[in-house]
């Protein structure tokens, strides 16, 4: 604030005069509002130039974990601390009063940076931004699961095996939950995410294609066109079905029934066709679980049919 000419931080008990300027920090509705109580706004270019500090933290203590974003920010230490968004599993959370945080989801923090070094330790761990990749966990995420995918178990004469895709998907999640409870390994970037996500997802698609498309031409020759649509209602009645389950016994929000039927499907592209639809991030909050669910599922269900039609 600046007050008979100079500049001054703000203390709590500190009495503001008729005459002062202050710098007001917070959602643009909000502040608008508050124009209207304490005075017109000003242009102080020298008053508005101050440090602000923005942090990622991963929420670790089990006071925060639970607690709704209102709730939060109605703690002391959250004074001059705004929270600018909400990362859950490399999905953006939408920051709403209700939003509930839960343990591994990464806040960014932003403020003056004594007031944010304050807060920060008291949600969990500062989780830096780095650009190097702890490909150590990664390896070792790799080689776990794929030991673990070759075991088979012999149910009489079967073998029941997860598979090396399998196991890497267990060591994945174990690995992922083990990273939420101790931040302080497993750290990679966004955009090294970012790259392993679409370029598998888009691999995934072309060897899927390449692959497939021979063998679809052919099925077509030999059992007909009747192969095509048993296509198409396989793949459209379980999302049908999943959206109005959803909608009338679960009675989830629209936005979040659809996050969690793309979760469901394993499908990150729907997610974001999802999300650039409705113009929000809020379907992300359906999708996570489901997605590790229905990965899982995906696996073991699939060695089961094979089995069975042995």
């Amino acid at each position: 604030m600046r007050s008979g000419g100079n500049i001054i931080d703000p203390k709590p008990d500190l009495l503001i005069s008729k005459g002062d300027e202050i710098v007001l920090s917070g959602r643009r509705e909000y502040i608008v509002e508050d124009e209207s109580w304490i005075g017109p706004e000003v242009n102080d270019a020298e008053l508005l130039d101050f440090p602000a500090e923005q942090i990622p933290v991963m929420i670790t203590k089990k006071t925060v974990a639970g607690l709704t974003v209102d709730q939060l920010r109605a703690q002391k230490y959250m004074y001059g601390v705004s929270i600018k968004s909400i990362d859950r599993g490399g999905v953006g959370v939408p920051v709403f009063a209700k939003t509930k945080l839960m343990a591994g989801d990464i806040l960014t923090l932003v403020g003056l940076s004594s007031e944010v070094n304050t807060a920060a330790p008291k949600l969990g761990y500062v989780d830096r931004p780095k650009n190097s990749s702890d490909l150590v966990l990664v390896g070792l995420g790799i080689v776990i699961g794929c030991l673990v995918g070759v075991l088979s178990i012999h149910a009489g004469n079967i073998p029941i095996s997860l598979s090396t895709s399998g196991g890497t998907l267990i060591a994945g999640l174990v690995f992922g939950w083990l990273r939420s409870k101790h931040p302080t390994f497993g750290r990679i970037p966004k955009e090294a995410l970012w790259l392993m996500n679409n370029l598998g997802l888009n691999m995934f698609i072309a060897v899927i294609g390449i692959t497939s498309g021979p063998s679809f031409i052919s099925g077509i020759k030999e059992v007909g066109f009747d192969l095509f649509l048993a296509g198409i209602v396989c793949t459209s009645l379980p999302l049908i079905l999943g959206v109005i389950i959803g909608h009338k016994i679960f009675k989830f929000r629209p936005a979040i029934n659809l996050g969690c039927c793309a979760g469901g499907r394993t499908t990150t592209a729907a997610l974001g066709a999802v999300q650039e639809s409705l113009g929000s991030t809020l379907p992300a909050m359906g999708y996570t679980v489901t997605y590790a669910v229905g990965n899982t599922l995906l696996i073991l269900m699939g060695v089961a049919i094979v089995l069975m039609t042995v």
